[in-house]
């Protein structure tokens, strides 16, 4: 294998793209796969299908300098390439909670035929343990370089909104591998972050596999504890905010992801937790586990209770109401409704006859493909004008910036639901709001005020 390996990518979504992009922009000549042959046409164009802070810039960096393009060939994948990262999907299983790992079957079946000489192939989907190892057998008995084609495992980390800083300067690095070869060409592949002093994790195939589902379950665990607790502190008459910022406060819990909402979405936490659960089950270790169950009731149990607080704002009943809610994407930085609890919400509201418009600053494009039937603006204003009650539920800055006075403006009853915890009650309640959240009191007088 050369010095400086010639790496591609096999899938183009999210974790590819910035992948491809981000070794590209590292001095590596890389060939990015996908059997889409419009997407990679409009790639080969320069147009980046995706909003993701930094990434369009560059993906049009590496194609200007020659060190980046697509294909949809297996062949010239296989030919090009010395080590392969596989970035495919592994989405949630309609029969069932289990990760469906047909696109990574696919793929490896794919490029395997074409495999002559020695390479990597280094996985990054998030997979059940014990598939590495599958993978690893299934490429042998079809490359025709046989074992000298290998395996490893290099689980992903990234943050929607964050892939670039963190593909680039991640806070760990994980192989699994089974040869010091191995090791090695990925110890090249990682220099600069190496160089950088982030940490490296060398292990087996089974404990990569488990280092992302293990972390995501984990913090899939510290939203739900905080956003169940929430719901004790509206019982109790408590502030859930006060509370989460003196728990954070100790060292041994920490703050981040100590905050309430409306819940965790998106492509990986939901499904990463369903799957975790299942594959513990088959290797007869789902009692380990099944306090994941409720990890998984109580964040959808949120949407649940956004829908239930917005109709008791609205006296009752949301039937007929006009409603504006801020936000369509899962998380902020991202254009992604992929399990959006906004998007839900949204839905749910407009099954229960409300009238719904959504704002949103990077997923409209998306959330319009999704939720036809929804309305939409192209403003917060333009999403509240009219609006019986304003529903806040995706925390993009933007929305902390919010003038209650000017809101009040154009909204037919100033009220409003802080699902994402982003906006000071004092101030929007002086401007006359009902301001309203799960865990953080009303006050006992509360009076809707009609906008004149």
């Amino acid at each position: 294998m050369t010095e400086r390996p010639r790496l591609t990518v096999l899938g183009t979504g999210y974790l590819g793209m910035t992948h491809a992009a981000c070794m590209a922009s590292e001095g590596f000549e890389v060939l990015g796969f996908d059997i889409d042959a419009e997407k990679v046409a409009r790639l080969n164009a320069g147009d980046v299908p995706i909003f993701e802070p930094g990434l369009e810039e560059l993906v049009r960096d590496g194609m200007s300098s020659g060190r980046l393009r697509f294909t949809t060939s297996y062949a010239e994948a296989a030919e090009f390439g010395d080590v392969h990262f596989v970035c495919v999907g592994t989405p949630q299983r309609r029969d069932g909670h289990g990760a469906d790992l047909s696109q990574v079957e696919t793929c490896i079946d794919g490029l395997a035929p074409g495999l002559t000489r020695p390479c990597l192939i280094v996985g990054k989907s998030t997979v059940p343990a014990g598939t590495a190892a599958a993978l690893a057998e299934r490429v042998a008995a079809r490359a025709p370089a046989g074992g000298a084609a290998e395996l490893a495992w290099n689980p992903e980390f990234l943050r929607e909104g964050h892939g670039v800083r963190d593909t680039l300067s991640p806070d760990r690095l994980v192989i699994g591998v089974t040869s010091a070869r191995a090791e090695a060409v990925l110890r090249t592949v990682y220099a600069p972050q190496l160089e950088a002093g982030i940490p490296l994790f060398v292990t087996d195939l089974a404990t990569a596999e488990l280092a992302k589902v293990a972390a995501n379950a984990f913090l899939a665990t510290k939203i739900s504890f905080i956003n169940a607790v929430a719901e004790v502190c509206d019982a109790a008459g408590a502030n859930v905010t006060v509370l989460a910022d003196i728990l954070g406060a100790d060292a041994r819990i920490g703050g981040a992801f100590l905050r309430p909402g409306l819940g965790f979405g998106g492509g990986c936490l939901p499904k990463d937790v369903r799957a975790f659960l299942a594959r513990a089950a088959e290797l007869g270790a789902g009692d380990a586990l099944a306090f994941l169950r409720e990890v998984d009731a109580i964040n959808l149990g949120r949407r649940t209770g956004m829908v239930n607080l917005a109709c008791e704002v609205a006296g009752g009943s949301i039937s007929g109401k006009a409603v504006g809610v801020l936000g369509a994407a899962f998380k902020p930085g991202s254009d992604d409704v992929r399990d959006s609890p906004a998007l839900d919400v949204a839905q749910i509201l407009h099954g229960m006859g409300a009238e719904v418009t959504v704002y949103d600053p990077e997923a409209l494009p998306n959330a319009r493909k999704v939720c036809p039937e929804l309305k939409y603006a192209d403003s917060a204003v333009g999403a509240a004008t009219g609006a019986d009650v304003v529903l806040l539920l995706t925390d993009w800055p933007e929305f902390a910036r919010l003038d209650p006075e000017e809101l009040g403006t154009v909204t037919s009853a100033r009220v409003i639901v802080d699902g994402r915890y982003m906006l000071d009650p004092a101030a929007w309640r002086a401007a006359g709001w009902v301001y309203r959240a799960s865990g953080i009191p009303a006050p006992a007088d509360v009076v809707v005020k009609q906008t004149s």
